[in-house]
């Protein structure tokens, strides 16, 4: 069912259940927030890139996909911006511009969930991918010099694809396809091979940080041992 929604274009990709901050500056997206929270507390987040086009700014398109935000927290500053804290609630397909008096952007859009799947293949993709987003977890600990705390990611296998989509470090166009996928099944299996690529070249570079980590305290070389 159709539904006239504000839009917030943004260099985001934001997915169901991924918390999200946002810094409210500009005196169009102030009114935007007064509106909301005045309403339903709910704006569409719908991706532009962050640099500025020749043709002046960035807009979506009709047919780009967008995800509802739920605004849950504010914290107004002295000036009038705002500090907001917004979780993704249901995706959406932006029909057509609507017009408005007000100075952001309204729009038709129509929102969608995942299509049904068989939960057994479900199953087995979604424990692919949380032990693979566990090895990444524990590689980048490595690299980052410290012991990465534990992340809970649901059971549930639609939540947890769309946890690790918002978690993993992936350009925009990659995160673009798996936000408007419309299968569970299909989102998990492409997460399955992005995680076990992204771990397997983070364990790779983990590994050779212990090692020079080592040789640098005094520990055995490798090539000085296999020569002795």
């Amino acid at each position: 069912m159709a539904r006239e929604l504000p839009i917030f274009p943004l260099p985001i990709v934001l997915f169901p259940g991924a918390p999200q901050p946002l810094h409210i500056f500009e005196p169009r997206y102030r009114q935007l927030l007064a509106d909301c929270l005045a309403t339903d507390r709910r704006f569409g987040v719908a991706y532009v890139p962050a640099e500025r086009d020749a043709g002046g700014e960035p807009v979506p398109r009709p047919g780009d996909v967008g995800c509802v935000a739920l605004i849950r927290n504010t914290q107004g500053l002295p000036d009038g911006r705002s500090n907001i804290l917004t979780v993704g609630e249901r995706r959406f397909v932006l029909i057509d511009w609507v017009s408005s008096e007000r100075p952001y952007r309204f729009a038709q859009v129509e929102e969608f969930d995942d299509e049904p799947v068989e939960p057994s293949e479900t199953v087995t993709l979604a424990a692919d991918v949380r032990e693979g987003f566990a090895r990444l977890a524990e590689a980048l600990g490595v690299l980052g010099g410290r012991e990465e705390e534990a992340i809970e990611l649901p059971t549930d296998p639609q939540l947890l694809s769309f946890q690790v989509a918002a978690a993993l470090e992936l350009g925009p166009e990659a995160k673009r396809a798996l936000q408007a996928l419309r299968s569970t099944t299909a989102r998990l299996r492409q997460l399955a091979v992005l995680v076990g690529q992204l771990a397997a070249d983070a364990e790779r570079r983990a590994a050779v940080r212990q090692r020079a980590r080592g040789n640098g305290r005094g520990g055995p070389h490798p090539q000085i041992e296999s020569a002795t």
